[in-house]
């Protein structure tokens, strides 16, 4: 996973706009997890949360293949660490390595990616079933932006805790 992230544009149509500022969050918190090890990335928040930066990843994942594979592309797949559907067991990374979520990460991303461009325009739409109704392309694209923001400036702090580092 790049850790470079691209200057989001200025005056860009809607999707490429869209595109970039997504690639710009999933780079960023690829960025928080870099030069890290396997331990630090598994290091908790505080009790009794298990959050930590790989569980992170490993959430990130799970939103990934759902809100591109199951909602927008209809596939019928399941979450990758959850046979019940539940999302909070990606955030506990306690056997887990930078390998295994990271390649897990990597693949929903580019499989996303792919999604998104084979996609005639940003009003494609698929059934969002938790909510009962179907959903653009431009929503998810939106709401994953939100989502990573959201987790990456959780992953500033569980940074910061783990060796000090701050910013960008």
């Amino acid at each position: 996973m790049t850790t470079e992230r691209m200057d989001p544009p200025r005056t860009a149509g809607e999707r490429e706009t869209l595109r970039v500022y997504l690639d710009f969050h999933r780079a960023t918190l690829a960025m928080k997890c870099d030069g890290l090890s396997d331990e630090d990335l598994r290091r908790r928040s505080m009790p009794p949360s298990t959050l930590s930066l790989l569980g992170l990843v490993r959430h990130m994942a799970e939103v990934e293949r759902t809100w591109f594979r199951r909602v927008i592309n209809g596939e019928d797949v399941p979450l990758v660490w959850s046979d019940e559907g539940d999302y909070q067991v990606a955030y506990d990374a306690s056997g887990a390595t930078r390998s295994e979520a990271f390649g897990a990460w990597q693949t929903e991303i580019e499989h996303s990616r792919r999604i998104e461009e084979e996609a005639k325009s940003l009003d494609v739409t698929g059934y969002q079933p938790r909510w009962g109704e179907d959903v653009s392309l431009r929503m998810v694209m939106l709401h994953l932006i939100h989502e990573y923001a959201r987790h990456n400036g959780h992953a500033d702090f569980l940074r910061e805790g783990i060796d000090g580092t701050v910013g960008a």
